[in-house]
């Protein structure tokens, strides 16, 4: 007699919903809160940032900024959480959206929460190949010789030239090797938890002298001579951003459910466990950077060690060759730092590519058909890889002649990624409960009082990141994400209106009926 075949639970609503299982289900709970974890990242959100939040309004700003971020953002991972539990699909937030959103809103809440995450995702691998770039320079700086010693800093081109390669070996392991990238991206959690325990202990010990709590804590200071912003709370509300920039990323084990084991209940666990794992440490290495802090003023001199392009570096070196009179030590830090930049930005590549699959899977991509296929070997989607990356390497080419191009990248990227989460969490605050059909994890009661307060907070950030970084506003200082989201956006929304609402039905199921039983979505709809 023959034993009847056991289905893993998530490919068992995965067919529930509509769809066929066709990816490779084998990532663990573990290799998939590495891959969360790794695309959050402890060093990548904070390293790049850390100098200019701390020179708007000084470090208690910076430092208590973290923790309130930290309190909204568990609002966030708990709404999400509760969503993922329910449709464990690798479309994840758009496929969500079109399932809360109902028969009549879906299509088009599917189709702006797509977009949203894809434009956010797409500049988020450009987000992680910039800073990575960046902190290599530093390296290469101090290696030979520091600033002050004639040390070479890496010119315009030389910099772009990097960040494409960075770019091009993420979509190469992509495409070939997801063996590897699951072991990679598993190294990644040791290396961010050892690394920044090292970082973490050992900086402020090596430091030779150490700010006081007092300092770290509670002490303000304007930088309106730099940032030309005189008014506190607005320098407040910048020194914010080092914060909300960190902390997202977290829905990448929803983009991977599909290959995923069990992922109805793993998902929201490795959710939740990066954000918990972030919070820790993220706050740990913003305290040991500021306790470290020789000399608040030099940090930011163009003609200091590091050239004044990285605060972090720059503390780093203060604090090794203060106590050992080399370099060596700074150098072996922030390449732990740079590899913590290397791992992100595969880790982004893969869940970008996964979305953009999944919108090609449901005929929402120009040229649907090259973006959906999956490649015959290795059975990942190849062509979503190298569109993604392809993306990538046009928004870095403007580095050649932009000054302020990495703000233009961190806020589109933070407003499409987090704006995504937005779309779900408000279709779910606002849809009758009778017709949310709940997995595992499940909030109750609380899910609508949650769902709120994670709306409001996404709604704030995705404000604040529009805002003028540098007074006065010139050429060079002006912060260029409205403008290019507003052309994004304008142009996805004039296709819909013109074009797309008359045939972009949201995510289209692969399957119709499984042993004679019609499948039916998340909620009560005629199918």
């Amino acid at each position: 007699m023959a034993t009847e075949e056991v289905i893993d639970s998530g490919e068992k609503r995965l067919n529930e919903l509509g769809y066929k299982q066709e990816l490779r289900r084998e990532m663990t709970l573990f290799k998939t809160l590495a891959i969360s974890f790794s695309t959050m990242t402890l060093f990548t959100g904070i390293t790049p940032l850390f100098g200019s939040s701390l020179l708007y309004a000084g470090p208690a700003s910076l430092v208590w900024g973290w923790v309130v971020v930290t309190f909204f953002t568990w609002f966030v991972g708990i709404a999400m959480a509760e969503i993922c539990s329910s449709f464990p699909t690798t479309g994840s937030l758009y496929f969500w959206a079109a399932h809360l959103a109902g028969p009549k809103w879906g299509p088009f809440a599917s189709w702006c929460c797509a977009w949203l995450e894809s434009i956010g995702l797409i500049f988020g691998i450009g987000t992680q190949a910039y800073a990575g770039t960046q902190t290599l320079q530093s390296i290469i700086l101090l290696c030979t010789g520091t600033n002050k010693g004639g040390g070479y800093f890496t010119p315009r081109g030389v910099f772009l030239a990097i960040y494409i390669g960075l770019t091009l070996i993420w979509a190469f392991l992509n495409t070939f090797a997801l063996e590897v990238i699951a072991f990679l991206d598993l190294i990644s959690l040791y290396w961010q938890v050892i690394g920044g325990t090292v970082i973490v202990i050992m900086l402020p010990l090596v430091a030779k002298t150490t700010q006081s709590a007092s300092f770290v804590f509670t002490h303000f200071e304007m930088g309106s001579d730099s940032t030309g912003i005189s008014s506190k709370a607005y320098a407040v509300i910048l020194s914010f951003l080092v914060s909300q920039y960190s902390l997202y990323g977290y829905d990448a084990a929803a983009h991977l459910t599909e290959e995923t084991k069990g992922a109805d209940k793993n998902g929201p666990i490795a959710i939740l466990s990066s954000i918990g794992i972030i919070s820790v440490f993220g706050w740990a290495y913003i305290l040991a950077l500021t306790f470290s802090i020789q000399n608040f003023s030099y940090l930011y001199d163009p003609s200091n060690e590091t050239a004044g392009a990285n605060a972090v570096a720059q503390i780093l070196y203060d604090a090794f060759h203060g106590r050992y009179h080399n370099s060596a030590g700074a150098i072996v830090l922030l390449f732990i730092i740079w590899g913590s930049f290397f791992f992100g930005g595969l880790s982004i590549t893969t869940s970008a590519a996964r979305v953009v699959y999944a919108l090609s899977r449901d005929k929402g991509v120009p040229f649907s058909s090259i973006w959906r296929k999956i490649h015959p070997k290795h059975k990942v989607p190849s062509n979503a890889v190298w569109l993604c990356a392809g993306i990538c390497i046009l928004i870095g080419i403007p580095l050649l002649k932009v000054n302020e191009i990495f703000t233009a990248i961190t806020s589109v990227c933070t407003i499409g990624w987090v704006g995504g989460y937005a779309v779900p969490i408000f279709a779910r605050m606002v849809m009758s409960e009778k017709n949310f059909n709940p997995g595992p994890f499940y909030l109750g009661k609380f899910s609508r009082p949650i769902c709120l307060v994670a709306f409001l907070w996404i709604c704030y950030t995705c404000s604040v990141f529009l805002l003028p970084t540098i007074y006065p506003i010139t050429w060079s200082s002006f912060n260029y994400a409205p403008v290019a989201l507003g052309v994004c956006l304008g142009l996805i929304m004039l296709w819909w209106i013109l074009d797309a609402r008359k045939w972009f039905k949201g995510p289209v199921r692969n399957i119709d009926n499984l042993n004679g039983k019609v499948f039916k979505a998340g909620f009560n709809m005629k199918i």
